[in-house]
């Protein structure tokens, strides 16, 4: 048994499965703080990162008075300086949030905490963290998974892809490897192996 408290990354790429995975861990009760569910929680109606953001781009503000993700990507797709400000805006009030939510778990008594994000390593928050899990597949099964997923061509799948930094890459940063191109029980096992390892 390991007495100190954790906060363990869980990242991936596009279609790698960290979905799955993170679910597997929540079945066998680990406390998953997901990076996506944070975002949205900080641009919520009436919140200051919101309000910040429509400050910048007011034309993103919908009707019913949230945000309207879709104006705000044709903002920032093709805009370097624009996406650099709203990451300005919304990684900061995430990593607060984050930090709260873990300190809150850790005072309740929880000893490890998971945090899901996709852009972990890229952003250097595995700095931060006490372990990485990565999940990982060939690159080949990676597009396959996603042009059957999402509806893709080879191309688009490839772009998407692209856009994220390689599995492979990412491979390096690995304190556990969970290998998702084979079984769900394979993968099951290798979760529930990492599962004991931090507890």
């Amino acid at each position: 048994m390991n007495p100190e408290k954790r906060l363990i990354g869980i990242t991936g790429g596009i279609a790698s499965g960290k979905s799955t995975v993170t679910n597997m861990l929540r079945a066998l009760g680990a406390h998953v703080l997901d990076a996506d569910a944070l975002a949205r929680e900080i641009v919520a109606p009436g919140s200051p990162g919101l309000a910040e953001i429509v400050a910048r781009w007011p034309d993103v503000l919908g009707a019913d008075g949230s945000l309207d993700r879709k104006r705000l990507g044709e903002h920032i797709f093709n805009a370097p300086a624009d996406r650099k400000a709203l990451d300005a805006i919304t990684h900061p009030r995430i990593g607060a949030l984050m930090l709260e939510r873990t300190q809150a778990l850790w005072a309740r008594g929880e000893r490890v905490v998971f945090y899901d994000a996709a852009l972990l390593i890229e952003n250097r928050l595995h700095e931060a963290m006490s372990g990485v899990i990565v999940v990982w597949v060939p690159r080949a099964l990676q597009l396959e998974r996603l042009m059957k997923r999402n509806g893709l061509t080879h191309e688009q799948a490839e772009a998407r892809v692209a856009s994220q930094l390689p599995l492979d890459d990412k491979r390096a940063y690995a304190t556990w490897l969970i290998d998702n191109s084979g079984t769900l029980e394979a993968t099951r096992a290798q979760v529930e192996k990492v599962w004991q390892e931090v507890n």
